[in-house]
């Protein structure tokens, strides 16, 4: 009877896992999705064994990876519309954004390269298209965002902001900082003189 109950996996499997996929995140970012398993293993501090049972290939553990970034942009996404004010969700959605690009450092775009049919990346890519076009639309009601802004726009500063290079985390968020201050001055209606 016991074999056909579920079983959730003892706390220190799980805090193994969860340090597997932080350091999977961070060593994917820093240096791309070709670093060998054991040098994540080694910066996650457990063994080979260890990682290949959480994740007995690379592109397993790649994939989630990933998915905890597109639920972390889903999130993000979701607050946004969420919040009561659709300016200030507007200004915090892509002052957030930024943020996990800069944090990401490419890790989105290498995976999708690398494993191009890992996920339906169309469905999501149209949820979030819809969700700040919906934004979009109520922000500029408020009077706040100017009215000749398109969801392009915005793709179009995203792109830029991916061009922000640094060899630490904490001057690339300094840099990716100023970027969206001043991108959401020139979407704003009548800008605060300063950034």
């Amino acid at each position: 009877m016991s074999d056909l109950l579920p079983r959730t996996p003892r706390s220190d499997a799980q805090d193994n896992r969860r340090r597997i996929l932080e350091a999977a995140r961070a060593v994917f970012a820093d240096d791309g999705l070709k670093v060998p398993m054991r040098e994540i293993a080694r910066r996650a501090g457990v063994g080979p064994a260890t990682l290949y049972r959480h994740f007995p290939t690379k592109e397993a553990l790649a994939l989630e990876a990933f998915r905890d970034q597109f639920h972390a942009c889903h999130a993000l996404v979701e607050e946004a519309l969420a919040d009561p004010d659709p300016w200030r969700g507007f200004r915090l959605l892509f002052e957030r954004i930024c943020e996990l690009h800069a944090r990401d450092r490419g890790f989105t775009a290498a995976f999708l390269s690398a494993y191009p049919v890992a996920v339906d990346f169309a469905a999501e890519r149209e949820f979030a298209l819809a969700s700040v076009a919906e934004l979009t639309l109520r922000a500029k009601r408020t009077g706040r965002l100017r009215d000749d802004f398109a969801v392009d726009d915005l793709i179009l500063m995203l792109t830029a902001h991916s061009g922000i290079e640094a060899k630490s985390t904490a001057v690339r968020l300094k840099a990716s900082r100023r970027f969206a201050a001043l991108a959401i001055r020139a979407f704003e209606a009548d800008p605060d003189p300063s950034p």
